[in-house]
């Protein structure tokens, strides 16, 4: 078995949702659920098919981000994966939708952080099999450190 570190390519402003799905209309089904679950979001999104023609399916609204998250698919290539970028929007605003699709069988991560996805190679193909999602811990928050993410959240709107 080859284990690798595969690098997600995207601009700063971009969130990734990385997970495993298991059929070909996947790629039509992710494009549904984003498309209706937060106004304003730009997409894009690329499924790896694992059997028959074995083909990166892609979709999504905004071309640039079909094509980087084609590009980052084709990086990983492992079967079943799927990759989506995202704009406008927080993995937040549409995690429950994506999930909520019959053919997703997990979620490897959604972040807006750098991320490499950790993949195997065997004779039967490639597999992710976890990710690298931003830095270990500096320490522990404090009092000021909550007040911080409190104000944040209350910013962003999910905090009163």
């Amino acid at each position: 078995m080859e284990l690798s570190a595969v690098p997600i390519e995207k601009p700063d402003d971009v969130n990734v949702i990385v997970g495993q799905a298991h059929f070909v209309k996947t790629v039509d089904d992710l494009h549904e659920a984003l498309a209706t679950s937060s106004p304003g979001l730009k997409f894009g999104v690329a499924f790896c098919e694992a059997s028959g023609p074995c083909l990166i399916r892609h979709s999504g609204n905004e071309p640039d981000l079909v094509k980087l998250a084609t590009v980052n698919a084709e990086s990983v290539g492992a079967g079943h994966c799927f990759v989506i970028l995202l704009r406008e929007a927080y993995p937040v605003n549409v995690l429950n939708a994506v999930k909520a699709v019959p053919e997703v069988c997990s979620v490897h991560c959604a972040t807006a952080n750098a991320v490499e996805i950790l993949v195997a190679q065997t004779e039967y193909g490639r597999g992710v099999i976890g990710v690298i999602d931003g830095m270990p811990p500096a320490g522990v928050e404090t009092a000021d450190d909550q007040a911080d993410r409190h104000g944040l959240l209350t910013r962003l709107g999910y905090r009163a």
